[in-house]
């Protein structure tokens, strides 16, 4: 979330991406740190997923990603 927050201080858009599972903790360390980056979530838990499962998250996700990424 640093990252972000820096690019964000530098006019640069970003946003993170997480699973679900970690909605709470994120929204909470933005608040702790003053921030309120754009957040994409998917679904929970990724790490077993294969290759072919990984992709079809990130094609659902992509549109939500693009779109905050160019919001004004």
């Amino acid at each position: 979330m640093h990252d972000i927050i820096d690019l964000e201080s530098r006019g640069v858009p970003g946003v993170f991406v997480a699973t679900v599972e970690f909605t709470d903790g994120a929204e909470r360390q933005a608040r702790a740190l003053g921030a309120d980056p754009a957040a994409v979530y998917v679904q929970h838990p990724i790490q077993d997923r294969s290759d072919a499962e990984m992709v079809e998250i990130a094609d659902r996700a992509f549109e939500a990603i693009v779109s905050k990424l160019v919001a004004t």
